[in-house]
């Protein structure tokens, strides 16, 4: 009988600890909305490069075990620093400027989404990455001349449904928590291609 009963208790934890986890998120974002959803963009876009580099040595049929620590913190300095509170104030002045309740709601808060904050984000992404790899004012000038256009047009494509999903649908607190999953994901791709 002790067995069963320790093994129900396990279970119980098992289940439990989503719950527990849950319930501290809440209490830190209520408590520090920006820093926790700096965090949780930092971690999640570093999981994403991470995962992507798996992805891309399993794709290769590579052997070797060395991962790039540095891709991994490049992008967690970049989500912790940008896109967590960037995206915290943007949605925030985005319910203010085209609440709920205003006419055609949905698909003004999409445009606004699509042509000025990707682009914005997009742009402040090529140019944290070019500090953080130590590269000079050409080499950022160059990669948005040969990558912004092309990367815009994919980010339309792959992020204007999970953006009208995320504005329109998701609550105001968990919308930068959405978004940094569906980086996760994004990032983990974009990685996994060397890019």
């Amino acid at each position: 009988m002790a067995p069963a009963a320790s093994r129900l208790r396990g279970e119980s934890t098992l289940v439990a600890l989503p719950q527990r986890a849950l319930a501290q998120y809440l209490v830190l974002l209520r408590l520090y909305p920006v820093l926790t959803k700096a965090f949780s963009s930092g971690i999640l876009s570093a999981l994403g490069n991470f995962l992507g580099q798996i992805v891309k040595k399993k794709r290769k049929k590579e052997d070797s075990q060395k991962l790039d620590v540095i891709g991994p913190l490049r992008y967690a300095v970049y989500g912790f620093c940008v896109t967590g509170p960037l995206s915290h104030y943007f949605y925030l002045l985005m319910e203010h400027l085209i609440p709920p309740s205003a006419p055609w709601a949905g698909v003004r808060r999409l445009l606004l989404d699509r042509l000025v904050f990707a682009p914005t984000v997009l742009l402040l992404f090529f140019l944290a990455m070019n500090v953080l790899e130590g590269k000079d004012m050409a080499a950022f000038i160059a990669k948005v001349r040969s990558g912004f256009w092309p990367a815009l047009r994919m980010n339309w494509r792959v992020w204007t449904p999970v953006q009208f999903i995320n504005i329109n649908y998701v609550p105001l607190q968990f919308r930068v928590l959405f978004a940094s999953v569906g980086a996760l994901f994004w990032y983990t791709y974009l990685a996994s291609l060397g890019k």
